[in-house]
């Protein structure tokens, strides 16, 4: 049995959405976790979907979850979540997806704020968690669940909230950006390339991402199965269940698709099935995406956004090979997008502006902490730093509209450094680094410096059976792609780059090594001078 597309345009939540699909698409296999070693291949239908989210509902229900309600979600991707998120919301209460691998100080900032009624958990988690969370759930019980008919609240409005999704917290603790049923529809309208009906999508990020957070409407309405990667993640058996589970549309983060392509290649009959491969998140060398397009003989696009603006820009099919290797595409379906400078004016095409994107998916606003028995709300002064009141985000990359219309990013705003008073974005100097001789990864962080404000330290993983690359030899790679004043003033090698719960690479982490050998380099060369002028 094929799924059908369904006509949603008359309803106004997500899971009306999925009471369609229960009767249009119930037989489709809704989500998948694939065999492990430890345990079998686990599947569920719309149909089933539907009937435990209704059971767990009632449960919710009956220990006091009621509309505008917190029910917070610390677990790992898995059909037990996608059943708990559906149960929340048909409840009329609002899920906080909490990503199990986030620090128990930033848990515990989330759950503090959000004061769940109840929190749902992996099993063997309850053990650990502050007071702030409620009545709590364990995996197990979820699963124990039976069945059974639920009437959602018949108040409910498509403006009523459904989920708060946290930033990876990389400059700081998390914040919560918050959406409701109609930014979740847009979203759905906006997805272009990333749906097709009947698609078998690989899903190897935290269900806690806005990435799967927001997307629940297209999913359900396209009859979309999601293939959860096994936890924890691993090239191999991500390689394996695309494979085996007949994967058309393979999604991953730049650090995965590089681990991935250090395994042996496939043939094209192994990956027959697949129709695109997609990145996103992070940078990705030019070299990598060609290396995917070869490896999996299907076309690569490349997908930008923020968790505060759910959709952004994408690259197209008929895209050149250069747009797909080195931007991020233009705005998809439904999304507006603008560049201006620090005084908020609009820059001219080519030249470097901070990205402002608005569209109908684009959070409501970050979370103001919550008060036992009262609903969410929007905390207006930390939001209008990002938000505007006719609802452009302002993001905090910077980027370059080529003559094409595609978006090139240079940099974020927290990543951006002054060396010697001029402006030094990171992102463009990594990106000019791709193929140079020993470089298997890098990441570019300032350190200060005495004299010329800040340096750039050069974080490089050395490729296997190469010397290490030295500023010289980096120099030397990079005279003829930028600008002298951008070369790093330091290389350390690394065996690996940290990254975070989210895949990127952690440059908080980084922070105090560059500045710890930009202060001995700085009182090296401050010595030196030292001892020149005493020898004159």
């Amino acid at each position: 049995m094929d799924p059908v597309a369904l006509d949603t345009s008359a309803l106004q939540m997500v899971d009306q959405v999925l009471d369609l699909a229960a009767q249009e698409n119930g037989e489709i296999e809704a989500f998948v976790e694939p065999a492990t070693p430890g345990s079998s291949r686990q599947a569920i239908t719309f149909r089933h979907w539907k009937e435990r989210a209704d059971g767990l509902a009632a449960v919710l229900r009956s220990r006091g979850v009621k509309r505008h309600d917190v029910v917070s979600l610390i677990m790992g991707p898995s059909i037990d979540y996608a059943v708990a998120y559906q149960a929340v919301m048909r409840c009329g209460a609002v899920t906080s997806g909490i990503n199990p691998r986030l620090s128990s100080a930033e848990q515990q900032s989330i759950l503090d704020r959000m004061m769940p009624v109840v929190t749902i958990v992996e099993d063997g988690l309850s053990d650990s968690l502050p007071s702030s969370v409620g009545m709590i759930m364990t995996r197990s019980e979820v699963v124990a669940v039976p069945p059974a008919s639920f009437a959602p609240d018949p108040e409910r409005t498509a403006d009523d909230l459904v989920a708060v999704v946290w930033t990876s917290g990389t400059t700081g603790l998390p914040k919560g950006a918050l959406f409701d049923h109609r930014a979740l529809a847009a979203v759905a309208a906006g997805t272009d390339l990333l749906s097709h009906v009947g698609d078998r999508k690989l899903s190897p990020l935290p269900f806690a991402h806005v990435g799967y957070m927001t997307r629940p409407w297209d999913e359900i309405a396209n009859g979309i199965t999601t293939i959860i990667t096994p936890s924890p993640w691993s090239a191999t058996s991500a390689l394996a269940t695309i494979l085996n589970e007949r994967v058309t549309l393979a999604q991953g983060v730049p650090t995965q698709w590089a681990l991935i392509l250090e395994l042996p290649p496939v043939t094209q009959e192994d990956v027959a099935s697949l129709r695109l491969v997609s990145t996103g998140a992070a940078r990705m060398a030019p070299s990598q995406v060609a290396a995917l397009r070869e490896r999996f003989f299907a076309p690569v696009v490349v997908r930008y956004t923020s968790t505060e603006t759910s959709l952004g820009c994408g690259t197209r099919l008929d895209d050149e090979d250069d747009a797909i290797a080195t931007t991020v595409g233009r705005p998809v379906t439904g999304v507006e997008m603008v560049l201006v400078d620090l005084d908020g004016q609009h820059v001219a095409q080519g030249e470097v502006g901070r990205v402002r994107l608005r569209s109908g998916a684009v959070m409501r606003g970050y979370v103001a902490p919550r008060l036992s028995g009262q609903a969410l709300c929007v905390d207006e002064e930390l939001t209008k730093s990002v938000r505007s009141s006719d609802g452009w985000i302002t993001t905090g990359d910077f980027g370059v509209v080529n003559e094409d219309g595609n978006l090139s990013l240079v940099g974020r705003d927290n990543e951006m450094y002054q060396r010697g008073g001029y402006n030094v974005y990171p992102a463009e100097v990594e990106q000019a680094l791709d193929g140079a001789p020993g470089v298997a990864s890098v990441a570019i962080v300032a350190g200060a410096d005495e004299i010329l404000g800040e340096v750039g330290v050069a974080f490089v993983v050395v490729t296997p059976g190469s010397e290490a690359p030295t500023r010289d030899s980096l120099k030397a790679f990079l005279r003829e792609r930028v600008a002298d004043y951008k070369l790093p003033d330091i290389v350390v090698a690394k065996e690996a780059l940290p990254v975070t719960a989210m895949g990127k690479v952690d440059k908080k982490a980084l922070k105090d090594e560059a500045m710890h050998v930009a202060a001995h380099r700085s009182a090296a060369v401050a010595k030196e001078r030292k001892e020149r002028r005493e020898q004159s």
